[in-house]
């Protein structure tokens, strides 16, 4: 069951989880503008008032900022942080690959002795 369907996830954190994953998947960058409050609103059949709170936990965790009158947008370190994990999570994967290859190898030498 996905987040934006669970009943027992409050509309706003769904909102907040959403603008998570598009940050961590690269979809939205440094800099990159939100939706306004109305168009969040509509798009998740919500209140504008949950459309802030959203947005104001977001603040929080200092993944976007806003400018009265401009706007909320991605900030530079949401993007950084999350380019920073997936670079992390490469480098696990590398190392796995190289330790399972190392593994193949000492299994197939130890075969053919």
């Amino acid at each position: 069951m996905s987040l934006m369907s669970n009943e027992a996830v409050q509309p706003y954190q769904r909102i907040v989880q959403d603008v998570r994953d598009k940050i961590r998947s690269g979809r939205w960058t440094a800099g990159t503008k939100l939706p306004s409050i109305g168009e969040l609103a509509e798009e998740y059949g919500v209140a504008a008032g949950t459309v802030q709170r959203a947005l104001t936990e977001l603040r929080t965790a200092g993944l976007i900022y806003s400018h009265q009158g401009r706007g909320s947008f991605v900030t530079e370190t949401a993007s950084e942080s999350s380019e920073d994990s997936t670079a992390r999570a490469l480098r696990a994967l590398e190392e796995q690959v190289a330790d399972l290859a190392a593994r193949l190898e000492r299994i197939e030498k130890g075969r053919s002795d």
